[in-house]
């Protein structure tokens, strides 16, 4: 097959879930097109090495990836965050067609929604098959982030969300409340499939711990429960903050908050002020060292504000836990905490709830080295059964051969 992945962000940016893909998909004998834009999430800046144009080439694993321009943001602004959403689009709308050639199925990776214009575009005149991938739900997931309030634009979005399921051959979804959602819209249940996220850093070995980068943290001689990743209203990392309050009299527990965020600021303010010593701020670090911190720590963390629409998602970062080995505490309503807890591979937390955290908190720090080491045991083995892209991309390339089939 030759396949086209429309995806408005890409390696190096750090969501990997495409390029794992399109290499898996490369390895099994297919030709793969990536068109996507110029690398700049999560900061919002174009990429060191990169320079915006009107298109560049590039070949990664054998993925062919053809980069078209944008406006890159990542602030408060809705106007700024609007235009980014809308720039890709736009330049793949009218490019797309001219870089993409004679392909046989296209993947559209969503979001942002506004890619359902140029996937349409591309799609009808050639009755090139596509399927759409839904990793937030929109519009939903707007508000709820706080990005747009504005009840026109939300359901402006809404319609155009509907006119692009209506055209798509088939739906993937993260999670069994995406396609309930879905299908509540009036989506037909034949056309949706559950595919699960898998792993941000691929698959990998857990090092030995490095005593070197343990000091360099400080992250030696203490209880190390690791949050990584962004850092925003979304995350609502200020109940991190309460729990640690309310366990200050555990000297060798700690928080570690890795990564970076519009609320990373206001997090280590209101940390300061409590004169919180059991939370610690690390920067954000390359994906391929991640292995290496989840080595050092105790334990890992997934947590969301309680909306919801984040009852019916699986974050990409719970993967990452269960493949990290390590026990997780998962504050998320819903899906996302079902899952660990099917697994065995850590607790669940009510969504910001302090006390509720600090209490499953003080029964993980309790629990022998050898349950907390049978809960992490238990998420590798569950990861690599049932969601690890060795599993699922034969199933990405069934469905694919399906719905060039239907065409």
């Amino acid at each position: 097959m030759k396949i086209l992945i429309l995806a408005q962000n890409y390696i190096p940016e750090p969501d990997p879930k495409m390029h794992i893909l399109a290499k898996g998909l490369v390895n099994r004998g297919h030709e793969v097109i990536v068109l996507t834009g110029f690398p700049n999430y999560p900061q919002g800046k174009i990429y060191s090495g990169y320079r915006q144009k009107l298109f560049q080439r590039e070949e990664i694993d054998g993925v062919k990836v053809i980069r078209l321009p944008l406006y890159p943001d990542r602030s408060h602004s809705v106007v700024k965050r609007s235009l980014n959403y809308l720039s890709f689009p736009m330049s793949a709308t009218i490019f797309g067609p001219l870089f993409c050639g004679e392909v046989d199925v296209m993947m559209v990776y969503h979001p942002p929604i506004t890619l359902g214009i140029p996937a349409c575009i591309i799609s009808l005149p050639r009755k090139i098959p596509f399927v759409f991938e839904i990793q937030d739900m929109w519009p939903e997931t707007l508000p709820a982030t706080g990005m747009i309030s504005s009840q026109l634009m939300l359901k402006v979005l809404a319609k155009l969300a509907m006119f692009t399921y209506k055209k798509a051959s088939a739906i993937t979804v993260i999670s069994a409340g995406f396609k309930r959602n879905l299908e509540a819209k009036g989506v037909s249940s034949e056309k949706i499939h559950i595919f699960y996220n898998w792993a941000y850093e691929g698959e990998f070995t857990l090092p030995d711990p490095d005593p070197s980068l343990a000091e360099k943290w400080n992250l030696k001689g203490y209880f190390n429960i690791l949050y990584s990743g962004n850092m925003g209203p979304a995350q609502g990392l200020h109940n991190v903050i309460e729990a640690a309050s309310l366990l200050t009299d555990i000297k060798k527990l700690q928080f570690v908050l890795m990564g970076s965020g519009i609320d990373r600021d206001r997090l280590e303010k209101m940390a300061k002020e409590r004169k919180l010593k059991n939370v610690k701020f690390l920067p954000r670090q390359p994906m391929e060292m991640m292995p290496s911190f989840y080595a050092l720590v105790d334990a890992v963390m997934v947590h969301l504000t309680d909306d919801p629409l984040f009852e019916i998602t699986v974050p990409g970062k719970t993967q990452s836990c269960l493949l990290s080995g390590k026990p997780i505490i998962v504050s998320v309503n819903g899906d996302a905490a079902d899952l660990v807890v099917r697994a065995g591979a850590g607790l669940a937390v009510r969504s910001m709830d302090p006390v509720d955290f600090a209490r499953v908190v003080r029964k993980l720090y309790a629990m022998s080295p050898k349950e907390r080491e049978a809960m992490g045991s238990a998420g590798r083995k569950y990861y690599f059964q049932h969601l690890a892209p060795e599993v699922q991309i034969p199933k990405y390339e069934q469905l694919f051969y399906e719905v060039m089939r239907s065409r």
